[in-house]
């Protein structure tokens, strides 16, 4: 890339912890561009200039971003070519910056990714959890019934749970997911990801409980929590059957208490019928 490449938004990640992790495009990137775009001017200038990034900084954060963003788009319009970066690793993933890529993708406007580091996806990577299929849950409610409604909501997601969450409410988090999502669960604990005190702790979710409230070091830092995904999820129709037929088993044959809870709950007879097997066999 050079400096002649204008009108263009280049979406640049930064380092989450180790600088060794900025790649060569995006300190070259940073150099050639107009403007950096920074979530904190202040936080993002001693990661600058360690690597001679002596590009003009301007803020864009959660208080400025719709406003900031038309004056950004203004610039891109007249050639300017600018990189948006947030304080670690890429932006938009909890971080600004959505405002910005929108309006800039509706004006036409070419938007670049630099990839780089992301903690959730470095997290997965390392957990031992399943990382086919996953679901990126951001930074649960601070309140505690929000929260706790929240993880309720997603007890039978069977995709891995990501959240990022602060740590002084790690521990209470932890306490909620045993309650809600049960104490067998596998679970992850993804910590200052990249640096000096990295942890990467994947247990049960009581063991998990307990390790993290015995050792105060652990309720530090930035942190990467990870949920198993719910397996033999029971849908609305089959919870329904397995209610009629707890009640007509005990006094019917096998045959004619499906055949009636097939006509209860509108399901097929061979379905109440291979489950109230099933049932007999518990």
């Amino acid at each position: 890339m050079t400096a002649s490449q204008a009108g263009q938004l280049y979406v640049v990640a930064t380092p989450i912890g180790n600088l060794n992790d900025f790649s060569q495009r995006a300190i070259d990137t940073l150099k050639a561009v107009d403007l950096i775009a920074a979530e904190d001017t202040r936080h993002s200038k001693p990661l600058l200039q360690h690597f001679a990034i002596t590009t003009p900084l301007q803020s864009l954060h959660e208080h400025n971003e719709q406003q900031r963003s038309e004056l950004l788009v203004q610039r891109l319009q007249a050639g300017d070519s600018i990189a948006l970066i947030s304080d670690a690793g890429t932006p938009l993933i909890s971080d600004p910056g959505y405002r910005l890529v929108s309006l800039v993708k509706s004006q036409g406007i070419q938007v670049i990714p630099v990839p780089g580091s992301c903690a959730l996806i470095s997290a997965l990577s390392a957990s031992g959890i399943a990382s086919d299929r996953f679901s990126f849950e951001g930074f649960l409610p601070a309140k505690a019934g929000a929260r706790r409604q929240q993880l309720s909501q997603l007890k039978n997601e069977q995709r891995t749970l990501i959240f990022y969450e602060s740590p002084r409410r790690l521990l209470d988090t932890l306490k909620d997911c045993v309650e809600i999502f049960g104490d067998q669960r596998r679970a992850c604990l993804a910590r200052e990801l990249t640096k000096i005190h990295e942890t990467i702790e994947t247990r049960r979710l009581i063991a998990l409980e307990e390790w993290v409230a015995a050792d105060a070091n652990q309720q530090r830092g930035e942190c990467v929590l990870l949920i198993e995904g719910a397996s033999d999820v029971v849908s609305a129709d089959e919870q329904e059957m397995q209610r009629v037929l707890a009640l007509l088993l005990p006094a019917l044959p096998v045959k004619k208490a499906a055949a009636i809870t097939a006509g209860i709950t509108g399901g097929s007879k061979n379905e109440a019928y291979q489950l109230a097997l099933k049932l007999q066999q518990k």
